[in-house]
């Protein structure tokens, strides 16, 4: 089965991630096929919009699939992760084609960060939204994904979705401006998708497409390798190793801070 499904109808790009069974948790190879999707659109002047969603009805994505950790046991393991999903966010989000999130169920993670990287968002009433590292792993975001995230809901906001490691409820998302829109159902969030892409599709593809980059320019530019040091105390923390036994253990992280 495909991990990521994608087919291009009437200038509409469809990407499903395709892993319902895991609550479409994001392997390293589906962060690679989504880079190699966004180049494409790049390429096909042809494609207008690009919807992004999640098979079945429990998640859009609930982040990195946990065993893609096992392996690490170096310096370099964490920092080409964090760059990885640097160079996927910032694929997506400077994609030339406006990009929708249609969510529904969790959206966790790096599901949220794709999901924030989206220039459009909407959701089915049910969907979560969080980044709850402080629960699970005890790891970090890189300096990039916190920026992004900086950007479009505030410092506050995002301290007060890590420091509590607390999912928002779609309402909620919906209020604090995160959300573009919610709908009744899944039914009705996929209608919705469909018009809305084709609704951004009839305009002005060049004012679209520097009004995205104008609007990336803003955001402060964050140097090469600023943050590493904040990756590696975390993921080559004990806690870090405790987080990911407890959790592949489904047992509660005793965390040590060291």
């Amino acid at each position: 089965m495909d991990e990521i499904l994608y087919e291009v109808r009437e200038g509409i790009a469809y990407v499903t991630f395709n892993r319902p069974q895991a609550r479409n948790a994001l392997t390293f190879a589906m962060y690679d096929r989504l880079v190699e999707i966004c180049a494409e659109a790049n390429e096909n002047r042809a494609i207008r919009a690009m919807v992004l969603t999640g098979a079945g009805d429990k998640a859009f994505a609930a982040g990195t699939d946990i065993s893609q950790f096992r392996a690490f046991d170096k310096e370099q393991d964490a920092l080409e992760y964090e760059a990885r999903i640097d160079r996927v966010l910032g694929a997506l989000e400077r994609c030339r084609a406006p990009t929708i999130a249609a969510i529904r169920g969790a959206c966790t993670g790096g599901g949220a960060g794709i999901a924030s990287c989206c220039d459009l968002r909407i959701a089915a009433k049910g969907a979560r939204f969080g980044f709850p590292v402080a629960r699970t792993l005890g790891n970090c975001l890189s300096m990039q994904s916190y920026a992004r995230l900086a950007a479009l809901l505030g410092p506050a906001r995002v301290k007060d979705m890590v420091f509590r490691a607390r999912l928002v409820e779609a309402e909620e998302a919906l209020a604090i401006g995160f959300l573009n829109e919610l709908l009744e159902d899944g039914a009705a969030l996929a209608a919705r998708a469909e018009a809305l892409a084709r609704e951004v599709a009839s305009l002005a593809p060049l004012t679209l497409q520097a009004t995205k980059e104008a609007l990336l320019r803003l955001r402060p530019a964050i140097p090469h390798g600023e943050g590493n040091d904040l990756v590696l105390m975390c993921y080559m923390s004990e806690d870090f190793r405790e987080g990911m036994d407890a959790f592949l253990n489904k047992r509660k992280p005793v965390w040590r801070g060291r």
